[in-house]
């Protein structure tokens, strides 16, 4: 049945993202175009569509929490830590910059994926290369700093 919900719900945000046109890497560029490039492209449309995002998550998630445990699962998983380290800062630079030159983030790129796209084949063989690269440097040990003379 979890399986079944996350389906629909899938489905649900991959049609937000059509009816947005949010799934044309286009419109994408277009809202990060400020005169630069293609002067005079510039779509402020993206800007609607995530601070509607947010309005939505703000009280979902003010709502959602308020219950005692989640419909689907026994608890809530939530950051457990507030501070900002490196990770925090070089993974959403590295979603930014790919995000930029591709036009794509992983959910319009996957629904790109339903109309046989080229660019959004590309860009997710390349996420998920990056996956795998932040799981493999993640899954190494961690290294002490003292440099040692060789000999």
């Amino acid at each position: 049945m979890r399986v079944l919900i996350q389906f629909v719900i899938g489905v649900i945000f991959g049609l937000g993202l059509l009816v947005s046109g949010m799934s044309d890497p286009a419109k994408v560029l277009n809202f990060l175009d400020f005169g630069g490039v293609s002067a005079g492209t510039w779509d402020p449309s993206l800007a609607f569509v995530m601070a509607g995002a947010v309005a939505v998550t703000l009280i979902g998630y003010r709502l959602v929490l308020k219950r005692p445990r989640p419909l689907l699962a026994e608890q809530f998983h939530v950051p457990g830590r507030d501070d900002i380290d490196l990770r925090i800062v070089v993974g959403p630079v590295i979603f930014g910059v790919g995000w930029g030159l591709s036009g794509f983030c992983p959910g319009p790129a996957l629904t790109a994926l339903g109309f046989g796209a080229p660019r959004a084949f590309l860009f997710v063989a390349a996420m998920l290369a990056g996956m795998m690269l932040a799981r493999w440097i993640a899954g190494r040990p961690a290294r002490s700093g003292i440099v040692t003379p060789a000999g």
